[in-house]
């Protein structure tokens, strides 16, 4: 299969652009509703989040889902009417509450007044997570810090490998991962309540490492192209340096987001969503290397009249180049 990536660069520029513009109007709807271009967990928002479930070895206590209506009017009753609620369990008997900083006798209280009207629920089953804002605050600082200077990182070793305008596009091309990856899962907050945590912020810098490696792949061979052919138009360098790449880049995506599918399906609750987060962005990585990364560096060099790079030395007719399979 080849691949004419500088000639229908314009439709591959539509399909990122289009979901680009979903995930930005789908963080600015999550910012409406949320307070953020995401819906916050307890690791970011502070406060405690109360994770029960029904002791259904009590006869005829579980014939139905636990009844958010009585949920929402027990929280009433406790000054909690602004807390978050979701169902998890595949038999939906499992409440979770996120609600403000709780004393110890709120929470006492809160957990009687559920387990009386709702329940009853199994003590030993019971999980009970408490943030302060201060630390939830510092977690969310911490974690676009890192992600900040993973991107200069990423910017010095391009520019040191290859060239600035290189480091460049590679940064366009993960800033596409990224904000794609955090539309989606705005999405998912608004839809089904999801929330993103500090394993969020490990996957974006997870997926930050991967998708910039197959970017490298593709530049190096973009560099090697160049030393091998110095009068060739830098359109025909990037098919060529692309179609010689492509199977090595689809290869490793799909090796490596299948047994992430497994989790995803076969998983714990704890790594769904981070699974899912590696998935997209791995996938949308592979897509802006191939297409995005390499198609921007082409009209670049195009646009500013390093369309011949005459400067590069040319290669010894007997070596061969590295090859990636």
């Amino acid at each position: 299969m080849k691949l004419n990536i500088i000639q229908q660069r314009g439709l591959w520029w539509a399909i990122s652009g289009a979901a680009i513009l979903a995930s930005l109007v789908a963080m600015a709807i999550s910012w409406q509703q949320f307070g953020a271009p995401l819906k916050p967990g307890l690791d970011f928002a502070g406060g405690t989040r109360l994770q029960l479930t029904r002791d259904c070895v009590v006869s005829n206590s579980c014939t139905d889902k636990v009844d958010l209506a009585e949920v929402r009017q027990v929280l009433g009753q406790q000054g909690l009417d602004s807390s978050s609620l979701q169902i998890l369990g595949d038999d939906q008997q499992v409440l979770s509450i996120r609600t403000r900083d709780l004393s110890v006798d709120e929470r006492t209280a809160l957990q009687t007044a559920l387990d009386e009207t709702v329940g009853p629920f199994d003590a030993n089953s019971t999980q009970i997570d408490t943030v302060g804002p201060v630390i939830g605050q510092q977690l969310l600082v911490s974690g676009l810090l890192a992600l900040l200077v993973s991107f200069a990182g990423i910017v010095i070793y391009l520019s040191l490998r290859f060239k600035l305008d290189y480091a460049m596009f590679a940064i366009l091309a993960l800033a596409h991962d990224v904000i794609i990856t955090a539309g989606v899962f705005a999405v998912l907050g608004l839809v089904l309540g999801v929330e993103v945590d500090s394993l969020f912020i490990v996957s974006l810098l997870t997926i930050v490492g991967f998708s910039v490696n197959d970017t490298v792949v593709i530049y190096d061979r973009v560099r090697e192209n160049l030393k091998l052919n110095p009068g060739s138009h830098i359109n025909d360098i990037v098919d060529s340096a692309v179609n010689q790449t492509l199977a090595r880049s689809i290869n490793t995506s799909l090796t490596t987001v299948l047994p992430l599918v497994a989790i995803v399906v076969f998983g714990g609750q704890t790594l769904k969503y981070f699974a899912l987060a590696l998935i997209v962005g791995f996938l949308a990585g592979a897509y802006s290397s191939i297409f995005i990364a390499s198609s921007l560096l082409a009209l670049w060099r195009e646009r500013s009249g390093q369309a011949y790079d005459t400067s590069a030395p040319s290669a010894d007719p007997n070596s061969q180049p590295e090859t990636f399979s």
